[in-house]
């Protein structure tokens, strides 16, 4: 690609990825509650599924769910169901992400494989991302190029992106984390944080079948 090409594509990608979206979201809860290091964790797991999402958007699954609209259902359905079980889980918690100090690398609270397969879930159980992938990716394969190396760089990018917007998303959520140190506004976070994971399940439902 031309240099022209390669600054559109890593702005595009940039952009989407700082976008609030169920990824972001998972990694500033768990910033608060256990530790920018630890939502590493949760990020790698994330950048996994993209991986996984991407080359099932360049193996034709996209075009598939252009065409299917029983797989599309399905997969937004699980998407959604997934996404409102995270908000009730945070809505409904007892122990308030603000009561005690912030988690060190030492919490037995979760293990870095639940946190990983957390991250991971999230971004393979959102259609959005395939389409993202399907509508993102012709734009700038070269049909004369082997598609192999062209996959590996293009979703590296994605995933840099994405990575970098969770380390950024994350570092905010914990500096912040005085701030809300009384029970009441610990409490509202809770509340923001799982409405918003039903909110964006709701919002997977509402997605329709694309032309």
């Amino acid at each position: 690609m031309t240099t022209s090409a390669w600054l559109l594509f890593i702005t595009i990608s940039l952009v989407t990825a700082l976008s609030p979206g169920p990824g972001v979201l998972l990694a500033v809860s768990n910033a608060v509650a256990r530790g920018p290091r630890k939502t590493l964790w949760s990020s790698a797991g994330n950048v996994l599924g993209v991986f996984t999402v991407s080359a099932a958007a360049m193996a034709g699954l996209g075009t598939l769910l252009h065409t299917s609209v029983w797989l599309f259902s399905m997969l937004k359905t699980v998407g959604a169901i997934y996404l409102m079980y995270l908000g009730w889980c945070q809505w409904t918690s007892k122990a308030s992400l603000f009561a005690s100090p912030l988690a060190t690398e030492s919490s037995p609270e979760k293990s870095r494989v639940a946190l990983f397969r957390q991250g991971l879930l999230v971004a393979l159980t959102n259609p959005k991302s395939i389409l993202f992938f399907t509508a993102l990716f012709p734009q700038f394969i070269q049909p004369a190029a082997p598609m192999l190396p062209q996959f590996l760089v293009l979703t590296s990018v994605v995933a840099a992106c994405v990575l970098i917007s969770h380390v950024t998303y994350a570092l905010l959520a914990h500096r912040t984390h005085r701030w809300f140190g009384t029970p009441r506004r610990a409490s509202i976070f809770n509340r923001i944080c799982g409405g918003s994971f039903g909110l964006l399940g709701l919002s997977l439902l509402r997605l329709k079948t694309p032309d």
